[in-house]
């Protein structure tokens, strides 16, 4: 393949489904995925992790931490630091409480997910290592949503703090797949003394990559990945530092990104507005699915030290 797209198999069905009037679009879940950056040589890297090639969604494709919004922690009012939930609200477009368990989603799966957590003790701190016994009982339990990350928060003690998150974009998944989700993407910076494992069920692989190498790997077909991840790393290649990441976020626009289904010549064009290296044009009387190739290991030195 001419890169590392990763294409659904029933999408063309599906997409002349929802042209027909015979498919109604899934409502979309709120969900939060985070791109956690360090300085490296040459830049910085960020932490991707691999869905293993058994997962219904996206198998086999690099992603970053992320995941649904636990509707509980729009009701339970954690300590908090940094931006107010108001000055979030308008940032993320949503409600206050909306705002609250959208950051609050973004902070857990980075904790589930990668192991370390942007909270701390009091609003100018982080905690140091989350990798002792109990905090691996806590975040399994969290994990397996025995309570919300509100409620965890509470039981340590913690502050979340936004301050340490930047909302970089925003996609909605298109309105002929079968799971939907409207997702913010998120930067922040690994802290001092935490260090990133694989804690996810859902992945096999994590690694820490420049978001060039991860980009002209892609490019080269060699790494698996979603629209919204590729869009997202060639925005970040630019920036010279974590800190300089951080900086940009708030004048990024968070306008959603939403691909368009449209019939045109016999042919289904699929775009996502802004991004037309993804444009593509399916026969309407062509096969219903597009074989993908079976993802690689990054390149021998693609892994930032």
């Amino acid at each position: 393949m001419a890169n590392g797209q990763w294409f659904p198999q029933d999408w063309p069905e599906r997409i002349r489904g929802l042209a027909d009037g015979t498919l109604t679009p899934v409502v979309p879940k709120r969900a939060a995925t985070v791109m956690l950056l360090k300085d490296a040589d040459r830049g910085p890297a960020v932490h991707m992790l691999r869905r293993r090639a058994s997962m219904a969604f996206a198998g086999g494709a690099y992603a970053y931490p992320g995941g649904g919004v636990d509707p509980r922690d729009d009701e339970h009012h954690v300590r908090w630091a940094g931006p107010t939930r108001a000055w979030w609200a308008q940032r993320l477009g949503v409600d206050e409480a909306s705002a609250q368990a959208i950051v609050c989603a973004a902070v857990r799966e980075t904790y589930e997910e990668a192991g370390v957590l942007l909270a701390g003790p009091s609003p100018d701190s982080v905690v140091g290592d989350t990798t002792g016994e109990d905090w691996e009982a806590d975040r399994a339990a969290v994990a397996a949503r025995e309570f919300s990350f509100a409620e965890f928060l509470d039981r340590r003690g913690l502050v979340l703090r936004s301050d340490l998150l930047g909302a970089w974009t925003r996609w909605i998944t298109p309105e002929f797949e079968s799971r939907r989700y409207d997702t913010w993407f998120f930067v922040a910076a690994l802290p001092h003394g935490q260090r990133t494992r694989n804690a996810s069920t859902e992945a096999d692989r994590t690694v820490w990559i420049r978001p060039g190498d991860a980009a002209a790997s892609y490019d080269k077909g060699e790494l698996t990945m979603m629209p919204p991840t590729i869009a997202t790393l060639r925005q970040l290649a630019p920036c010279a530092t974590a800190a300089d990441a951080l900086a940009a976020a708030p004048g990024r626009d968070l306008t959603p990104v939403l691909a368009t289904a449209r019939l045109k010549d016999g042919e289904i064009v699929l775009s996502w507005p802004g991004h037309d290296e993804f444009t593509k044009h399916i026969p309407t009387d062509g096969p219903t699915s597009r074989p993908t190739s079976s993802p690689t290991d990054l390149p021998t030195g693609g892994a930032s030290a």
